[in-house]
């Protein structure tokens, strides 16, 4: 089993869970602020004058739990879907599961999920 971590734009994040709401059996979404490659936005000031570049960006953070052989078909539906092509769209992180247990059910493995 693998853990799939998707950091995309906050924006983002609906077309990235319509992308894999169908292919995995659940997933959690944490919002957040972080700072990476991408632009910042630009703000006005005071009167509207003046410009602040905000120190980071809007984000979520999707992280999931597969099997070995649905990763790449998940990867590639997040990326897809993330994709602007500018810098800032995000990362996948890939990690292995040792084991899992489902709370409700008792099961554990890959019959837990």
């Amino acid at each position: 089993m693998k853990r799939i971590e998707a950091t995309v734009q906050a924006t983002k994040i609906g077309a990235v869970t319509d992308a894999i709401k169908d292919i995995v059996g659940g997933f959690t979404i944490l919002e957040g602020k972080g700072r990476g490659s991408g632009a910042r936005q630009e703000m006005r000031s005071g009167r509207g004058t003046g410009h602040v570049t905000a120190e980071y960006n809007q984000v979520a953070t999707v992280s999931t739990i597969v099997d070995d052989s649905d990763v790449e078909k998940i990867s590639s539906a997040i990326a897809d879907a993330a994709f602007t092509g500018k810098g800032g769209d995000g990362i996948i992180a890939v990690s292995n599961v040792d084991s899992v247990l489902n709370i409700a059910s008792k099961k554990s493995g890959p019959e837990a999920l």
